[in-house]
């Protein structure tokens, strides 16, 4: 008997800007590829996103908050990460190595892990002046993450490219 090969799994971190509503987008674009896909959340981008729709698309939880110890894994490890769309904030915090929520934990942990990250960033125009954030982006591009291009805020998902996220795993 032959064991059937795993997919691979993505973890898809969601923040929350206006465009999150459209993630869903993005999970069938990753399941159309082969890929299992499991969400994770900024406690704040629950309110973004319609929760139980993404998770009747992926047939598993949207994890927000950390595990109890004893509680089994809800994921498994993964193969890659998609940040989409990821804030300001959360982009400043993971560069400076801050773990304060699980989405948080989740990517600095996946930079040790050596797994692919990709970033599809929406920030304000005016945000991405900010010193501190065009240092951030230095620093986690020196780490490997991949970023695609990125959108100025908005409730509008015209033109927010989720397929990008899976373009840029896929180099």
């Amino acid at each position: 008997m032959t064991e059937q090969a795993r997919k691979p799994f993505l973890y898809v971190v969601v923040c929350a800007a206006g465009v999150a509503d459209g993630v869903g987008e993005l999970i069938s674009l990753a399941q159309e590829r082969n890929w299992e896909v499991g969400v994770i959340a900024t406690p704040v981008a629950t309110g973004f996103f319609d929760v139980a729709a993404v998770e009747a698309r992926t047939a598993r939880p949207v994890r927000s908050a950390w595990r109890s110890p004893g509680d089994p894994r809800p994921f498994p490890d993964p193969d890659a990460v998609a940040v989409a769309p990821a804030t300001f904030n959360t982009v400043n915090k993971w560069a400076a190595g801050i773990s304060d929520t699980l989405a948080l934990g989740t990517l600095c942990e996946a930079y040790g892990m050596g797994v692919p990250i990709s970033v599809l960033p929406c920030v304000s125009e005016a945000l991405t002046a900010h010193p501190a954030y065009q240092d951030s982006l230095k620093r986690l591009r020196g780490m490997g993450v991949r970023f695609g291009e990125h959108a100025f805020g908005g409730p509008e998902q015209r033109g927010f490219r989720w397929e990008q996220a899976l373009d840029l795993l896929a180099r």
